[in-house]
């Protein structure tokens, strides 16, 4: 096959803090998140859907949070990563779709900055990312404001 497709999610729980990162792009925010590393929802969804299309496992194994190493790593080296795992397989990012899922922040202000961010780390046109956002309509965690959640598919194509 000359395509393959992955996706990815993950979610993170709001705690103390003055910002979130984003698709690799720091949001001011009334909350932080709890995570080992930057806690970048986007980005660790974009890798687990590269990771998956590689059929790698997931970015847990690659980066566990029980590894000192990680510990407020910068997400963006995530996804550079992941990105050299596929061009080393002789892949390479065809289309990625992200999909972001929280009450607030409000990530529209913020989208076009983050496709920029990602397409820069995955060697890709901006027009090869797209990045949204949804509410769940004041439903479960994400509706309570507890937390945040993302979605992504990726496509690899042959290089």
């Amino acid at each position: 096959m000359n395509i393959r497709i992955g996706q990815g999610f993950d979610v993170h729980a709001f705690g103390a803090g003055d910002h979130v990162w984003l698709g690799g792009v720091r949001i001011a925010h009334s909350q932080g998140v709890l995570a080992h590393s930057d806690g970048d929802v986007a980005l660790h969804a974009l890798c687990d859907a590269l990771l998956g299309a590689l059929a790698l496992g997931d970015i847990g194994q690659h980066f566990p949070p029980s590894d000192d190493r990680w510990k407020g790593a910068d997400s963006r080296a995530f996804v550079r990563h992941c990105e050299g795992l596929a061009r080393a397989r002789g892949w390479k990012v065809g289309n990625c779709d992200i999909t972001v899922i929280c009450e607030r922040p409000k990530v529209g202000p913020h989208a076009q900055a983050m496709r920029e961010v990602i397409a820069a780390d995955l060697g890709v046109d901006v027009d090869a990312v797209s990045v949204k956002a949804t509410t769940s309509e004041r439903l479960g965690f994400t509706g309570r404001g507890e937390g945040i959640a993302a979605q992504a598919v990726c496509l690899l194509v042959r290089a």
